[in-house]
């Protein structure tokens, strides 16, 4: 039966501040207290950068406000010199296609101008020498047989008609032959001669039984306009004149000079074919 030893004492253990271990629980007021902060707004929320221990916040920030909309003007300035850059550069385009095209191009786009190389009707396509008094298709005549002898052509201009003979040897040439009606008023008249006098290949005169005051003709093609002043008129004389010739180079000089019928019995000389 063994002795019982002393009789043990429990130690304690004190926590202070500084100890290692868990602080003793505080007390209810002071927990309540810890959760609102010095300077807190109305109703438990505190105000964005409010100054500790003040009452009042600072004054917000007003947020800077970033503009969404277009600027519209530089765009406009912009894209108004596209649009002329893109037109002058489509003009350029067009000028240069159109300049590429042939007379034949150009005269077809005159309006009224009646093509009769197109038919291809041989009395108007004939080219030999004949003498004396011939009949044409058309009036004034665009083609056919002729006088051996051509109308001289270097910018003359006739004040009475002239043989049809002579001044269709003129168009083979590439003359442009201006007509008008008889007893078309002088101003008239003066105005169809300033488009003629001094241009080389090209030649005026009265026509009888004419139906439009001014017919316009070289080989093949013809219009026909009431006003002197169509525009029509000097378009066609630009796009034809010598460059319609069926015997380009042949000059106009040393031809006929005079007006009235042919009178030549036989086909003589002339010049060129």
């Amino acid at each position: 039966m063994s002795t019982p030893g002393p009789e043990r004492v429990p130690s304690t253990v004190k926590v202070d501040k500084t100890s290692g271990q868990g602080k003793p629980p505080a007390s209810p007021a002071k927990a309540a207290g810890a959760k609102a902060k010095p300077g807190a707004a109305k109703g438990g929320t505190t105000k964005p950068g409010a100054a500790k221990g003040s009452g009042k916040g600072r004054k917000p920030i007003t947020p800077v406000k970033v503009n969404g909309g277009r600027n519209w003007g530089p765009i406009m300035t912009i894209g108004a010199v596209a649009l002329v850059a893109l037109f002058i550069i489509g003009f350029g385009t067009i000028s240069v296609i159109r300049g590429s095209r042939g007379w034949e191009q150009k005269v077809a786009d005159i309006k009224g101008v009646v093509n009769y190389r197109a038919q291809k009707n041989p009395l108007i396509d004939a080219r030999d020498h004949k003498d004396g008094t011939l009949t044409y298709v058309t009036s004034p005549p665009v083609g056919g047989a002729h006088n051996a002898t051509p109308q001289n052509c270097n910018g003359d201009v006739y004040d009475a008609p002239i043989a049809n003979e002579h001044a269709v040897h003129s168009l083979e040439h590439g003359a442009v032959w201006v007509t008008y009606k008889q007893g078309l008023a002088a101003d008239q008249v003066a105005v169809l001669t300033k488009k003629v006098q001094g241009k080389d290949y090209t030649l005026m005169s009265p026509y009888a039984g004419l139906d439009k005051n001014v017919s316009v003709q070289v080989w093949g093609y013809q219009l026909k306009v009431d006003d002197v002043n169509d525009p029509r008129i000097d378009e066609f004389i630009k796009d034809t004149r010598e460059v319609a010739a069926l015997e380009p180079g042949v000059s106009c000089s040393g031809g006929n000079t005079t007006t009235g019928p042919v009178t030549a019995a036989s086909t003589g000389t002339g010049m060129g074919n």
